[in-house]
């Protein structure tokens, strides 16, 4: 893959931007200081691949003056992390999950929005927008007045990630007519649309929802703690010390009582962990109700 291994980066295509080994170990090194995502080494490739457009559209020549524009320019670091993010995901994912939430969270949650309580979640790692409205669905239900007091009250979901264009899709709520198929038919006819453009998430759903980009390394600026955290599939891009401490802060930023739900090849690591009982399959409940 490396100059020095092969002559030409990217396999000597016609088009080729010199790449050797000494700027990728650079490029994970900044990667991984900015956002805690481990590039291994067998990640060159895709990581020639995904930056080399970049590299084109700045006018450079090589990765290494890639490398010195990534050292001096913020932006350039967050446009190369959200082109080296991987944003797989859909509907319901993990059934057993919402499954878990409907049964033994979202009647406490209710009771609290009847009672005008504050009721708060949280989608960290959101990507384009299928998780936090698979949860706010499950929230809202198929009863026409549970979902009303619901929104009338004070609920309102977070959907947080590093990557704009992942959440300006997630903005904008509306799917490729296939998507729907992963939705259950009862929330379906409520909170979703068909369009000539495909499936649109209603505004009553979208009204309870808040997009923000956030690096989960960064200060956090939520004031408040949450009743449900869902982190899943996000943990498995960063090593063991950086899980630590985002469980712990996770931790700390649930109410006593409160949910964590990872994803389905994820642990929990750390000392955080005496802070939470096993409740599920990779769900966990914050000790201390």
């Amino acid at each position: 893959m490396f100059n020095d291994d092969f002559g030409k980066g990217g396999g000597g295509s016609a088009e080729s931007y010199p790449f050797t080994r000494s700027d990728f170990t650079a490029i994970a090194a900044l990667v991984h200081s900015h956002s805690g995502i481990v590039l291994a080494e067998g990640k060159a490739m895709l990581v020639y691949s995904r930056l080399t457009k970049l590299l084109r559209a700045r006018g450079l020549a090589r990765f290494g003056d890639y490398v010195a524009l990534l050292r001096n320019d913020r932006d350039e670091r967050i446009a190369a992390i959200e082109a080296l993010t991987t944003n797989h995901t859909k509907f319901f994912r993990e059934n057993h999950h919402f499954e878990h939430f409907t049964d033994h969270v979202r009647p406490a949650l209710l009771a609290m929005a009847q009672r005008r309580q504050r009721v708060r979640l949280w989608s960290a790692g959101s990507s384009s927008g299928e998780e936090v409205h698979s949860l706010m669905m499950t929230l809202l239900g198929a009863d026409a007045n549970e979902a009303q007091a619901l929104r009338n009250g004070d609920v309102v979901a977070l959907a947080s990630d590093l990557n704009r264009q992942v959440l300006d899709t997630g903005r904008r709520g509306l799917y490729p007519a296939s998507a729907a198929d992963e939705i259950p038919a009862a929330l379906g006819r409520l909170w979703t649309r068909k369009t000539a453009d495909g499936v649109q998430m209603a505004d009553a759903l979208r009204g309870l929802i808040r997009f923000r980009q956030l690096n989960l390394l960064n200060e956090w600026p939520m004031r408040g703690r949450f009743d449900v955290i869902f982190c899943r599939n996000t943990m498995i891009y960063f090593d063991e010390p950086t899980k630590a401490r985002l469980i712990a802060r996770m931790a700390d930023q649930l109410v006593p009582g409160g949910y964590l739900y990872i994803g389905h090849s994820e642990r929990l690591v750390g000392p955080a962990t005496d802070h939470f009982s096993a409740v599920g399959q990779t769900i966990y409940r914050k000790t201390g109700a």
